[in-house]
């Protein structure tokens, strides 16, 4: 299992798909699979029940899918809860996509798909969540890959490239 983690609009889902293609791997968004098993938009529940309560869900999604081989595009807010940082570091290899807060505000500015961003300034809300959760991704990640100024097919090779790198489960660093 490779998981992907990061801010919202780091390119998790696309960076996600492109992967999961690229090694033949089944590919899922947490985000889709909360909002199937919910009947309804993520920002609906948010609003209605919310977050804590839309924590739960992920939780509960993320500790069935991690399970399973394949890539996981996770929510932003993923590694909030201990119990999921643990679970994917545990159960694969994560990989932080990092973009600051300005390069995501100009990517997300136009979003109304986003709860936490939306109503007042958006870019000060990345940078209080990047500056809550950069430290949460960083103790969660096998490796970080900077998104700036990276197009999509270089930023997929270099995943592939580090995972590559890694030393598979039980051999140590040897080939």
């Amino acid at each position: 299992m490779i998981a992907l983690i990061g801010l919202p609009g780091s390119g998790k889902s696309t960076v996600g798909k492109k992967v999961a293609q690229r090694l033949g791997l089944d590919w899922v968004d947490t985000d889709q699979a909360i909002e199937s098993r919910l009947g309804c938009a993520i920002r609906t529940f948010f609003d209605s029940q919310g977050e804590q309560a839309f924590r739960d869900v992920e939780e509960a999604v993320i500790a069935e899918l991690s399970v399973v081989a394949g890539v996981l595009s996770t929510g932003g807010g993923a590694v909030l809860r201990p119990a999921n940082r643990q679970r994917l570091r545990e159960r694969g290899t994560v990989i932080y996509l990092r973009a600051s807060p300005e390069q995501l505000y100009r990517r997300l500015r136009h979003d109304t798909k986003r709860p936490l961003l939306q109503g007042g300034d958006p870019l000060q809300k990345l940078q209080a969540l990047h500056a809550e959760r950069d430290p949460l991704y960083r103790e969660c990640a096998h490796f970080t890959v900077d998104t700036r100024g990276t197009s999509l097919p270089m930023l997929v090779n270099r995943i592939l490239m580090q995972l590559d790198l890694m030393p598979l489960p039980g051999r140590g660093t040897d080939p």
